[in-house]
């Protein structure tokens, strides 16, 4: 019922245990020294975890006026004087120490060609980077725990196999027949570039390394380029006339969802400089192949696979258990990223460019990655994360599901060339770092205790001690059993009649019988003794195992609550500081404001008091204008009216002559038709002293002559105004005609007395529809006059009897009247002010008010006379130079009469006839 000794229970596959833990993606920063002493530098290290960009000379100021310059904060900051140990001490020994505790790891070193990605992870002879500096932290540690060759074989699947001894010879075997190398070189490294990465002194190692256990390392190394992956330790056979391309390398997924590299290969190393040698090795093919293909180094990723595997022994000690499920594999990569500037900074061209966008394609893929993982974590929301969309990000997919731990380096130069790009790197690490991923979880090695060996060493001791305590040592009891052992007597019987040899060899057979059950009771007592110490020792070890992970729990979220005050801390500092600053900038504005108001105000007061000056002056100007105009107008008022005073008198003196003139050529006609009659009166209009007339003389409309009357010189007022209207219906012209009694009287008066006289026809304002007579009143007018009317002073004005004249319009007014009228003044087209008297009928509203509905317009118009000495014909003409009765056939002659519509014209009131001729300019 015993279990094969050896042997242990197969482990199941361990349950992936649910791990609601997570951490931050660490991110650290390195600052490179600059190239020349008088460089422009655009960045300065503010702490250890926080760093401050500062823009160069050309890109000082942003739209707001403001300086540009901005702080980020990383785990940890590193400077120019930091040292490669140093640098590895904080980054990468973490790493190395979960790898030996199965645990996996990913580090990149991230930024732009020329900020000392190279460096960091590779370093230079004596300033060994972060992959040497790993190897030999692996070595240092597992060294004397390593199992021999060939003994772990990788079974293609991204897992490992243990082999037994005999395969494991044979592979051995073959090896060393197959390499002419000795095994232990008696020389170092030849080439400088790879001599003496890492001093003795500076060598580390991880404690707690699980004795145990059997170790080996396997290492590979792959290039990603334009997005395809290809090994750089592939054997390939060369041929220097038609070298082939490398094949590029897929991807695949193992039994436990875990990204590998389908047909890498693996190599088994034992020693740092094995490993370091093999990654050169890789390095030189990798440049070979970039110097073949013409393309940059600086353009690819490299990546970098330490696998460690490890079994347990059998509880002897001696070997490796015969497990596959026993065996656990855990890796570190080491990813040097390619520089991520743009493409329009690299210049390439053609299929370089082409290459060059790829590269930039799967940098683009990684933050879209990172900000996908971070809007999902912030955001509580559950997008699809690209990693497919490439290489990179595809074959890392693991590790950002919490199969490890995840750091980044981010590299920057601070020379000035490179500030655009290194603000984009800025910007991805500090949404990179608030990414978290879940903390790996500890996965247990095999069946049986950790330390297996030493416990069993020290059970012996002990158990050697109770025994000696007891009664001496061991051997010494064992002797002092085998001793009271007595010897067996002779067994040869003598004859059939022996009686005393069978008896005596009974008895001491019975007394060794005796003596064994002491030894079997001695045994079993001291085997159940051992027992209960053990389980004693076993439930102390749980308590203390869950005291101690109780602990560690307590400690956890101590730690995590004193980062949390540290980033609130750091993140408060950062605000203070980027605060002060903006008061600074906003008090120097101050300044500035303060010092433009201050002059502008000085500015302000000094026009305020020319423009006093300016104004006192002004007035001064307008009063002397004002009192040259006034003298002006007095002056031309006098020679105006001297003028007009002239002319009146000479027209006078004309029409006397002429008066003279007709009343002698009718005692002639008239003289043998009258001989019985008494002449009549004659008119005093000439004695009459004409009206004052205006400077501008008054508008008058077209006068043509009247077929109806007798003589030519005689004018219809009738037909004047139907011609002058130019669109009034035939019938308004026949209804428009002088009342029979207005003709009579007309025509009772000789043509050039009329003329003379000016005898005005007069009549109702507006078309009545309905009236009684002339004598009933007619009905009452709203005379509106603004105030703004300019007084013309003309011969022709409008006379409205029996009207209300108001300057504003008012209801009291409109309600006691039925007609309203609005004189209007404004500017013709050759300047003279026209007259306008717009008319309208007054309705009473349904509320109590009134309206007024507008029916006709008249226009009163003043016009310079033309000279009409040129259209006159000289048989026109009396022989005195007078003009004949002829003369109103002419248009102008008829155009200077002044004639005033009867009643029911278009025209309405406001026109009167006078007899005089438009008077002409001077």
């Amino acid at each position: 019922g015993k279990k094969p000794r050896g042997r242990s229970t197969p482990r199941r596959p361990p349950k992936k245990p649910s791990n609601n833990q997570k951490d931050p993606v660490g991110v650290y920063c390195r600052v490179r020294p600059l190239g020349a002493e008088d460089e422009e530098c655009c960045i300065e290290v503010i702490s250890n975890t926080t760093i401050q960009l500062h823009a160069p000379d050309g890109l000082k100021a942003n739209r707001n006026g403001e300086f540009k310059e901005t702080q980020y904060s990383f785990k940890k900051v590193f400077g120019i004087k930091t040292t490669q140990r140093e640098l590895f001490a904080d980054v990468a020994k973490p790493l190395v120490e979960d790898l030996i505790h199965c645990k996996n790891g990913l580090l990149f070193t991230y930024g732009v060609t020329g900020s000392g990605k190279t460096y960091t992870m590779t370093g230079s002879p004596g300033q060994g980077g972060l992959l040497p500096r790993s190897l030999d932290m692996i070595f240092n540690s597992i060294g004397p725990y390593q199992a021999k060759r060939y003994v772990f074989k990788p079974d293609d699947k991204n897992g490992m196999e243990v082999q037994n001894q005999v395969d494991a010879l044979l592979d051995r075997q073959k090896r060393d027949s197959q390499t002419s190398v000795p095994k232990t070189p008696t020389t170092r490294r030849i080439d400088p570039e790879f001599a003496d990465m890492i001093s003795p002194e500076e060598a580390c190692k991880a404690g707690e390394v699980d004795e145990d256990s059997s170790y080996s390392v396997f290492v590979s190394y792959i290039e990603i380029y334009n997005n395809y992956i290809y090994d750089l330790l592939e054997e390939t056979p060369f041929d220097p006339i038609k070298p082939k391309p490398p094949q590029s390398k897929i991807l695949r997924e193992d039994q436990n969802h875990n990204m590998y590299v389908a047909g890498c290969t693996e190599v088994e190393v034992k020693s740092t400089e094995e490993a370091f040698e093999v990654f050169w090795r890789g390095q030189k093919k990798r440049r070979i192949a970039n110097t073949q293909l013409n393309r940059e180094s600086s353009r690819s990723h490299s990546v970098f696979i330490i696998k460690l595997a490890q079994a347990p022994l059998d509880a002897d000690g001696d070997n490796v258990l015969q497990d596959k499920s026993q065996v656990n594999v855990s890796q570190l990569c080491l990813v040097d990223l390619a520089g991520s500037e743009r493409t329009s900074r690299t210049r390439a061209e053609g299929n370089r460019l082409r290459e060059a966008g790829n590269i930039n394609q799967s940098l683009m893929t990684l933050r879209t990655c990172i900000e996908v993982l971070r809007e999902n974590q912030m955001c509580g929301t559950n997008k699809m994360v690209p990693y497919r969309d490439s290489k990179v990000t595809h074959l890392f997919k693991n590790y950002f599901d919490g199969e490890g731990k995840v750091r980044m380096v981010v590299c920057v130069n601070p020379k000035a060339d490179d500030y655009e790009e290194t603000l984009l790197v800025m910007r991805f690490a500090e949404m990179t770092q608030e990414v978290e991923v879940a903390r790996p979880v500890d996965r247990p090695i095999c069946g049986f205790a950790a330390g297996r060996r030493q416990r069993n060493q020290a059970f012996k001791d002990e158990l050697t001690h109770r025994l000696e305590e007891r009664g001496g040592p061991v051997d010494g009891v064992l002797n002092q059993l085998l001793q009271s052992f007595h010897p067996l007597p002779p067994c040869e019987i003598s004859g059939p009649n022996d009686d005393v040899t069978l008896p005596r060899l009974i008895d001491a057979l019975e007394k060794r019988h005796k003596i064994r059950k002491l030894m079997v009771e001695e045994y079993n007592k001291t085997a159940n003794m051992l027992k209960s110490v053990l389980q004693e020792q076993d439930s102390n070890l749980l308590s203390k195992e869950n005291f101690i992970q109780e602990q560690r729990g307590r400690l956890g979220e101590k730690d995590k609550m004193i980062q949390n005050q540290k980033n609130e801390i750091d993140r408060l500092e950062k605000k203070s500081k980027m605060l002060e600053y903006k008061i600074d900038i906003l008090q120097k504005t101050t300044n500035i404001y303060e010092e433009d108001k201050r002059s502008l105000q000085h500015e302000l007061e000094s026009r305020e008091q020319r423009l006093q000056r300016e104004m006192s002056e002004k007035r001064r100007m307008e009063t002397r204008m004002q009192g040259i105009v006034t003298d002006a107008k007095l002056k031309w008022e006098k020679e105006c009216e001297r003028r007009v005073n002239a002319k009146q008198l000479e027209m006078q003196n004309k029409l006397w002559v002429k008066d003279e003139k007709l009343k002698q050529l009718k005692a002639i006609v008239t003289e043998g038709k009258t001989e019985n009659r008494q002449p009549q009166r004659p008119s005093r209009e000439k004695d009459k002293v004409p009206a004052k007339r205006s400077v501008s003389p008054s508008p008058v409309p077209t006068v043509r002559p009247d077929p109806h009357f007798p003589r030519p010189g005689s004018v219809s007022v009738a037909s004047c105004i139907s011609e002058w209207e130019q669109g009034v219906p035939h019938s308004r012209r026949q209804g428009s005609q002088s009342p029979p009694d207005s003709r009579k009287r007309a025509q009772g008066l000789p043509d050039s007395l009329r003329r003379r006289r000016g005898r005005c026809w007069t009549g109702p304002l507006v078309r009545p529809l309905h009236r009684r007579s002339h004598s009933a009143g007619g009905e009452r007018w709203v005379d509106h006059k603004p105030t703004t009317n300019v007084d013309l002073d003309t011969v022709l004005q409008p006379n409205i009897p029996n009207a209300i004249k108001v300057n504003a319009p008012n209801e009291k007014a409109l309600s006691k009247c039925d007609k309203y009228v609005l004189t209007h003044q404004e500017f013709a087209s050759d300047g003279e002010i026209q007259t306008k008297l717009i008319k309208g009928e007054v309705f009473k509203t349904r509320g109590g008010g009134q309206a007024v509905q507008f029916t006709d317009i008249e226009t009163l118009k003043q016009e310079n006379p033309v000279a009409a000495s040129r259209k006159r014909r000289s048989s026109e003409t009396g022989p005195d130079g007078e003009p004949m009765e002829r003369n109103w056939t002419n248009v102008e002659t008829r155009c200077s009469v002044a004639v005033e519509m009867r009643a029911g014209s278009n025209l309405g009131p406001g026109y009167q006839h006078h007899g005089y001729p438009k008077r002409r300019k001077p």
